[in-house]
């Protein structure tokens, strides 16, 4: 169980730091969550809303991790 909780922690973010990757998977978790936004369809209950809420969640912070790009965490000063 470890293991496989391990190799998803990997392919997730070895797939975070592909820019093009990142941004494919955030457009396919933000388009449900805004179609469900958009229209109003009498199935949906706060169920269905709390998971279109972290889908689309999820789905922004794929296309920013995208669009920033892989950072430095240290930048040395200037002297």
């Amino acid at each position: 169980m470890m293991l496989n909780l391990r190799r998803a922690r990997g392919w997730l973010l070895r797939a975070v730091l592909k820019r093009t990757t990142a941004i494919a998977l955030g457009t396919l978790f933000c388009a449900p969550a805004l179609w469900l936004w958009w229209r109003d369809y009498r199935w949906e209950t706060w169920l269905t809303d709390g998971l279109a809420l972290v889908a689309g969640a999820t789905g922004i912070a794929f296309i920013l991790a995208g669009i920033g790009g892989r950072k430095p965490d240290w930048i040395e000063p200037q002297k």
